[in-house]
């Protein structure tokens, strides 16, 4: 019998070459070359699948929006943009046990009343899923549920239920008969997820993913499969922790970076309805070093505290930690710090932590992490109930940031009495309780802070 080709597959861009070699020649990373066995692809491998296609015209096809259906979790429904979209296919992933296949098993229970579903595992059996609802005490009666890996079995399944929304947990435990490799490989991946993609568009069946991550916390498996769906979803957060956080990084239906807040509890995951909260330390009062700034995830704005702590270094090289923050854009703003305001720290240990373990990528948190240094450092804590956001350049400027006036409006909501802002984020008209102190410069800033 004649031995299997092998071949290396690379698990970010696909890519395929005949030898190894430290650096994929299709997209430039290096190590990311993977031993697999060659397929000889059938040339019917999607006859099964395929339709004929005719071509139209742009102005000619019908943009009819469907409504939107409800997953029954709202802060799920705020993740996706609204709701479930017909035909779509929604990739989620995580670390493990962080909630994935819980969250997934609500929305069906919730679904399964009004919509038909079904729920295929590849990891879990029947009866462990079943032992998990009644954990969660969800009473799902009518949900049906197949233990499969194999790929052709749930395409006739899926065929023959024809359900609404269709859970698959996990992408990485199917196999196709068509494909000589083992479940997970690259190529498994890949054709598992172009076949059920493929039906979710022929068929109008919403099918959700679960996906497996590797250590770096990326989703395993090609990055291909990332550009095939149309909705990409992060669990954030600690295992540790009793808070979740759900992460639309992709979302053809949706806005981008949008932001679910969950609680785990005993009964499955439940929706934050004030997650402004979560991320504020509650202290007896106004301590040094501590600064409330608002934030932007996707569309909705969010409070969170930067928490700084500058102490002296005994150590030739000052240490600078960030937790939550670029660390580079840290090293920086502490260079502007030292041109435009004359405040040194190359003899001080810099720490800065967002609390509640939120990332923030955005550059309107500069303003707030510089108050929060020079507060620790001067061990002058900010006046009470104040909000701050704006962008510092490298001229020593605060520069404007979107969306401003939804910011304001949520610091007044939470009742917060004094926003500093950038002079190009000054409302027009004033917003009641709230009293708006516009800088241009951190100079100024600063000035008025201490």
């Amino acid at each position: 019998m004649a031995k299997a080709r092998a071949v290396y597959s690379c698990t970010e861009c696909g890519a395929v070459t005949p030898k190894w070699q430290g650096q994929c020649p299709g997209c430039g990373l290096w190590n990311t070359l993977v031993e697999t066995v060659a397929e000889a692809t059938p040339p019917s491998r999607y006859a099964a699948l395929s339709t004929t296609s005719e071509v139209q015209l742009l102005s000619a096809v019908d943009t009819a929006e469907d409504a939107r259906v409800a997953t029954g979790i709202a802060e799920l429904d705020r993740v996706l943009g609204g709701g479930l979209v017909r035909g779509g296919v929604i990739l989620i992933g995580g670390d493990p046990g962080i909630g994935k296949s819980t969250l997934l098993l609500q929305a069906l229970a919730h679904l399964a009343d009004s919509h038909s579903a079904l729920y295929v595992s590849g990891e879990e059996s029947t009866r462990q899923i079943a032992l998990r609802a009644k954990r969660l005490q969800l009473e799902a009666p009518g949900l049906p549920m197949l233990a499969e890996i194999q790929l052709e079995k749930i395409l006739a399944a899926l065929a023959q239920q024809q359900p609404f929304v269709a859970v698959v947990d996990s992408i990485q435990t199917l196999y196709s008969e068509a494909l000589q490799s083992a479940p997970g490989s690259v190529a498994q991946v890949r054709e598992c997820a172009a076949q059920l993609t493929r039906y979710a568009k022929q068929s109008g069946t919403v099918i959700l993913l679960v996906g497996h991550v590797t250590k770096e916390g990326a989703l395993a498996g090609p990055r291909v499969l990332e550009h095939i769906v149309d909705t990409v979803l992060y669990f954030e957060g600690d295992a540790g922790s009793s808070f979740r956080l759900v992460r639309a990084f992709k979302n053809r239906f949706g806005a981008v970076n949008e932001l679910g807040v969950f609680a785990m509890t005993e009964t499955g995951l439940k929706g934050v309805s004030n997650p402004s909260a979560m991320f504020l330390s509650r202290h007896g009062q106004p301590v040094p070093g501590s600064c409330v700034m608002v934030t932007q995830e996707g569309t909705r704005p969010l409070l969170v505290e930067i928490q700084a702590l500058v102490d002296t270094t005994h150590a030739p090289s000052p240490r600078r930690l960030s937790v939550g923050l670029e660390q580079n854009r840290l090293a920086m703003l502490l260079a502007v710090l030292h041109r435009h305001a004359g405040i040194v720290c190359f003899d001080q240990d810099v720490f800065i932590n967002a609390v509640g373990g939120v990332k923030i990528t955005e550059p309107a948190a500069d303003l707030a992490v510089l108050a929060a240094i020079v507060s620790s450092l001067r061990n002058k804590p900010l006046q009470d109930k104040t909000a701050v956001f704006g962008e510092v350049g490298l001229a020593g400027e605060i520069r404007p940031v979107q969306r401003g006036q939804e910011r304001l409006r949520e610091a007044a909501k939470l009742g917060f009495t004094r926003a500093v802002v950038p002079e190009g984020n000054k409302p027009k008209q004033g917003i009641g309780g709230l009293e708006v102190v516009p800088v241009s410069r951190l100079e100024a800033a600063l000035d008025y802070f201490f």
